[in-house]
């Protein structure tokens, strides 16, 4: 009975040990990359999980900062979502090097699709230009289930380094390592063009959940070893001497 006990324990630490590493990867909404070049345009995908096992994602509304705001934003069309942008006044006018900008994209909705528990969805968007006077850009965003659960992804970093319950994607920004930040926006400026009426690019297949379904797939064949072994003990352990 002792040995069955002992292997019953090793068979809880290694589903432990497997749950925790396939947690990480369809934790928190999160923006990918997580880097981009101040003064430059980039491409990012808000990396939406699912993280309920009885309700589904059916809307995902993010925020844009209106202390540095972005003069051009576009979205990639998702089959299965409508999307809304959404400009407003800015509370004042931000100097850019195309002039005074006094209105800005504030807010892109997705609503209409759905993402299934054990699933998450990649949401696209061309922005720029970035700014150059901060190493960070926070976009607040809500998560809605079909439930009518909201959760408000919008907690500022903590001081102490650690991560907040419900941290806001954030975009770290670092210096551009040449030129003028102008050859990415030669390749976005014709998507970008009116801040006004934000332009779309051409539809691609949906980023499937191949990282996430991968981790997830690897941890469970994991413990099917585990419980391979154990039985394979349990059976030489009972057998009975010739």
């Amino acid at each position: 009975m002792s040995f069955v006990r002992r292997a019953a324990t090793v068979l809880a630490a290694a589903t432990a040990l497997t749950v925790g590493l396939a947690i990480p990867a369809l934790a928190h909404v999160t923006i990918q990359p997580g880097t981009a070049e101040q003064g430059g345009f980039t491409k990012v995908a808000f990396r939406v999980p699912n993280e309920r096992d009885d309700a589904s994602t059916t809307k995902v509304e993010v925020s844009f900062p209106v202390d540095h705001p972005l003069a051009f934003v576009s979205v990639k069309p998702l089959p299965g979502w409508d999307v809304k942008v959404t400009q407003g006044k800015l509370p004042k006018p931000v100097k850019t090097e195309y002039g005074d900008l006094e209105e800005a994209v504030t807010k892109i909705v997705w609503s209409g699709g759905k993402i299934n528990p054990g699933e998450f969805q990649e949401f696209e968007v061309s922005m720029g230009q970035l700014p150059k006077d901060t190493d960070a850009l926070v976009f607040p965003t809500k998560q809605t289930y079909s439930k009518g659960e909201v959760v408000d992804w919008a907690d500022a970093p903590k001081t102490d380094g650690t991560e907040a319950e419900h941290p806001a994607p954030t975009l770290k920004l670092v210096p551009a390592s040449g030129g003028d930040g102008h050859g990415m926006a030669s390749a976005s400026a014709s998507a970008a063009p009116a801040a006004a009426a934000p332009s779309v690019t051409p539809v691609a297949a949906a980023t499937s959940a191949s990282d996430g379904t991968a981790r997830l797939l690897g941890g469970a064949g994991l413990v099917v070893g585990v419980i391979g072994v154990v039985i394979g003990a349990l059976g030489l352990r009972r057998r009975p001497a010739a």
